[in-house]
């Protein structure tokens, strides 16, 4: 495939399996929402050794790893990758702990606090995003900000306890 082909190397739907993760608190399927929608708009996404796309990326649980299976257009199955979520424990643990912070803190709090918490939320996404590139190296090719909107969605999968 030609990798330089943005209409070919791209997620053009994404579905978090319905039996993997209940309904969150309304911020929390706001987010979901949002990270979908940013997701499908605009996305690198390309599979080393595949001459397809774009893609349909479904995002499931399967036991304790995450299941992302990849199909094409016409929702043909490519390839089906499992990855163990033991690695990302500590960060979803720090992650959701600091999500209820700032929720909480944007009724309350003043800007110069919402805007700390904030950064400290920013600053785990981002690393669980750069450890989610690594788990997929070789496996997925995907742009930073695309690997940060997944993380978002791996979150969703948690959000039901």
């Amino acid at each position: 495939m030609d990798q330089s082909d943005p209409a070919r190397c791209r997620l053009m739907a994404v579905d978090l399996d319905d039996g993997t993760i209940g309904r969150g608190t309304p911020d929390q399927e706001h987010e979901r929402r949002i990270a979908i929608f940013d997701l499908v708009e605009n996305n690198r996404f390309v599979l080393p050794g595949h001459d397809g796309g774009p893609y349909r990326l479904g995002i499931a649980l399967k036991g304790t790893k995450l299941a992302l299976d990849i199909r094409t257009e016409d929702d043909a199955p490519v390839v089906l990758h499992m990855l163990s979520l033991a690695p990302f424990r500590s960060l979803l643990k720090d992650y959701f702990f600091l999500c209820e912070r700032y929720y909480s803190a944007i009724r309350t709090a003043t800007p110069s606090q919402i805007e700390a918490i904030d950064m400290g939320r920013r600053g785990l996404h981002n690393e669980a995003a750069e450890l989610l590139a690594q788990r997929l190296h070789g496996k997925i090719v995907a742009d930073f900000e695309t690997m940060r909107r997944l993380f978002t969605l791996v979150t969703a999968l948690h959000w039901k306890g």
